[in-house]
């Protein structure tokens, strides 16, 4: 199933709590510990090699990543996962977050296979994850919260994968 900008764009804003930066009112480590260790094992099993992942990120409202090993892709380019703590949302990128301007500039210049990242989004979306677009993320935030004053020009991923 594929969401609209729009619908995202409301999702963000819905999810947006001034009072809980961090992490979400109701955050349980746990269950974000297990989804987590979930998506690591499907994207081994897609991908039938061994990912790094580092997760709980302190001091941030990126949960977590997973990284899948170049050597595992078509394309020889590693692709990464970025987990939010906030309503499992989700951003593939291909390198790195920021190497490319969205997973269609990746495929465009023949870093990133359009199977690849069809098996990624799959096992995101079979865990209920909601996968947001890296260009929607660079879009200006426009929300309630007060981000941290080292931010020069807030986006959408500073509010959810950002540090504070």
């Amino acid at each position: 199933m594929t969401v609209s900008e729009v619908d995202l764009l409301t999702l963000l804003r819905e999810i947006d709590d001034p009072e809980w930066l961090e992490w979400p009112r109701h955050y349980d480590r746990g269950e974000h510990a297990v989804l987590f260790g979930s998506l690591v094992a499907l994207l081994e099993d897609r991908f039938a090699a061994r990912c790094t992942a580092g997760q709980d990120t302190q001091d941030s409202s990126e949960y977590g990543r997973v990284v899948v090993p170049a050597e595992a892709t078509v394309c020889e380019t590693r692709i990464v996962v970025c987990v939010s703590k906030f309503g499992s949302l989700a951003l593939v990128c291909a390198d790195n977050p920021g190497a490319f301007l969205g997973t269609d500039e990746a495929q465009a210049e023949g870093e990133l296979d359009a199977a690849d990242l069809a098996k990624v989004h799959r096992a995101l979306v079979d865990l209920g994850y909601a996968v947001v677009p890296e260009e929607l993320l660079e879009c200006d935030y426009d929300g309630p919260s007060q981000l941290p004053h080292h931010v020069q020009r807030p986006t959408w991923w500073h509010r959810f994968f950002g540090i504070f």
